[in-house]
């Protein structure tokens, strides 16, 4: 017997969660492996993220996490193809890092100093390298 397998793009996930209940969402399923359609525009990142993805140091899908042992909470996120992050526990998406970071904590915080690639990689530093190129 045949195997379905469906996956879906995290923006569609963020877009799901963030539905009413009055709201229709059409989702088009297509057969894996042929070519593109051409109806299809190409995502272009935006925003904070959008210069890290275009240079290769982050991309779509990528997760991010931190953990801050004193308070005892930790985040987790993943970057979708427009440059935004989808929080877990929240449905809409966050434009910046900081925003992201804020949604988790309830505080001001510079999110590019707290979120970190599996690598343990913080976008600061994914920034750094960007200006050093």
């Amino acid at each position: 017997m045949a195997t379905l397998s469906i996956h879906f793009d995290p923006a569609v996930i963020a877009r799901l969660t963030s539905a009413s209940g009055d709201d229709t969402v059409h989702v088009t399923l297509s057969l894996g492996g042929g070519a593109p359609s051409s109806e299809e525009a190409p995502v272009v990142p935006h925003g904070p993220l959008a210069a890290l993805m275009q240079a290769g140091l982050l991309e779509s899908g990528t997760e991010l996490t931190f953990h801050q042992r004193r308070a005892n909470r930790s985040g987790r996120a993943v970057v979708t193809a427009d440059g935004q992050l989808i929080v877990d526990g929240h449905s809409s998406t966050f434009p910046s890092p900081s925003k992201a970071a804020e949604a988790v904590t309830g505080n001001v915080i510079n999110g590019w100093t707290l979120w970190q690639t599996r690598e343990g990689v913080t976008l600061d530093k994914l920034r750094s390298r960007l200006d050093a190129e």
